[in-house]
């Protein structure tokens, strides 16, 4: 059922090239990240590029930072994009200055400036790591501590990623390097990046694509709903919000109906309580069809994460709400016919475990007064 999602609407309409000769390796949590994280940068020999929606100050940004700054003594090239946006509560309002200054190359995605706000609207959520154009990261995972629960400010951050070594790795610096020189135009070649061809031993196939809200297809939206109309045995969801308009409200539900065991997990904790009620103002229509739903209870699930029928998963920056599928820029890898697929089913299954079940009577006990606050946020839902 996956092969037509492959072969034709992601790699005609988004150019996403389908890649082999990859390793690849799956990570429950960002702490699991972490320590390999940290040792590819260590180990780049001519260029790490980063793009990510946060940088926090912190025991991860900071020891990145040193990391990075070693780097470019050494003589590698370093790159960095964060989001104006993402990281405007974190780092002083130049930034980018300070980083220019030790040598790393710095982009502040789309800078807000007062009185224009609707383009401003648009950000970069992308998360991606290259190093030497041999390596790659991707996930829920910014450049802050709770992302590896090196602090807890919902209970316990529950995150995950992926690592790519081989050809995919190659198609995240081209992407990165689209973006970049879209705002900063200075490689006439990228090409003089790639790296020497080596051979890994093949663990299916990936597809990295990258969305935004220039485009004329909502390419984020489009997979997953193209991911739940061809389940035919199960579908399981990681995200932290669930805010979406009728049409995947609509394929989630036929998919129950039909006999498909969908299954949603979302926070037991919020990060932001008004998103959190949006999301839970669904969970009735979504079990009164066959829909299961969990709140992952030890905490904050951050992880965006689809996995249908033992074949296929979409890991990335790509939350199922409105913002992330018609306002934002994203990134994501699919993964088809690949041994971390029992990976990702085994982090999915445990996690459910460890999660409450939602149901009806909870419902019906915690969800029972609807206010003129929920009709407001209801009519709002499409730019939340």
């Amino acid at each position: 059922p996956a092969e037509p999602l492959f072969r034709s609407y992601t790699e005609d309409y988004a150019g996403s090239l389908i890649y082999q000769n990859t390793a690849v390796r799956y990570y429950p949590m960002g702490d699991d990240v972490w320590p390999d994280f940290l040792e590819d940068l260590k180990s780049a020999k001519k260029y790490i590029f980063l793009e990510y929606f946060i940088i926090n100050p912190g025991e991860m940004w900071d020891t990145v930072l040193e990391v990075l700054k070693e780097k470019v003594k050494e003589g590698v090239e370093v790159r960095l994009i964060y989001d104006d946006i993402g990281s405007v509560f974190y780092v002083p309002k130049k930034y980018w200055k300070e980083m220019e200054a030790y040598g790393i190359k710095c982009i502040s995605f789309n800078q807000v400036a007062p009185f224009l706000a609707t383009i401003f609207n648009n950000r970069d959520h992308r998360k991606i790591a290259v190093v030497d154009g041999t390596v790659a990261y991707t996930g829920g995972f910014n450049l802050s501590d709770e992302y590896i629960n090196k602090v807890e400010l919902h209970g316990r951050w529950k995150d995950n990623g992926i690592r790519m070594e081989g050809d995919a790795a190659w198609r995240f610096t081209i992407l990165f390097l689209q973006l970049w020189n879209s705002i900063r135009n200075e490689d006439t070649d990228i090409l003089k990046y790639r790296p020497e061809l080596k051979t890994y031993v093949n663990d299916g196939y990936l597809q990295p694509y990258t969305t935004n809200p220039l485009g004329k297809e909502t390419l984020g939206e489009n997979i997953y709903l193209q991911m739940i109309n061809d389940a035919r045995e199960y579908v399981y969801i990681f995200t932290p919000y669930l805010i979406v308009c009728n049409g995947m409200m609509t394929a989630l539900k036929l998919a129950a109906k039909r006999g498909v065991d969908v299954r949603i997990v979302t926070p037991e904790i919020p990060d932001k309580k008004m998103i959190f009620r949006m999301t839970q103002s669904s969970y009735k229509e979504l079990l009164s069809a066959g829909v299961r739903i969990y709140q992952y209870t030890p905490g904050f699930i951050h992880s965006k994460c689809i996995l249908t029928d033992d074949n296929l998963t979409s890991i990335g920056s790509v939350n199922m709400d409105n913002r992330s599928f018609y306002h934002h820029f994203e990134c994501g890898v699919l993964v088809y016919n690949s041994s971390i697929l029992a990976d990702v089913k085994k982090d999915m299954t445990d996690t459910m475990q460890e999660s409450e079940e939602i149901t009806l009577e909870w419902c019906k006990k915690h969800l029972t007064r609807v206010t003129f606050f929920d009709a407001v946020l209801r009519l709002l839902s499409p730019l939340l």
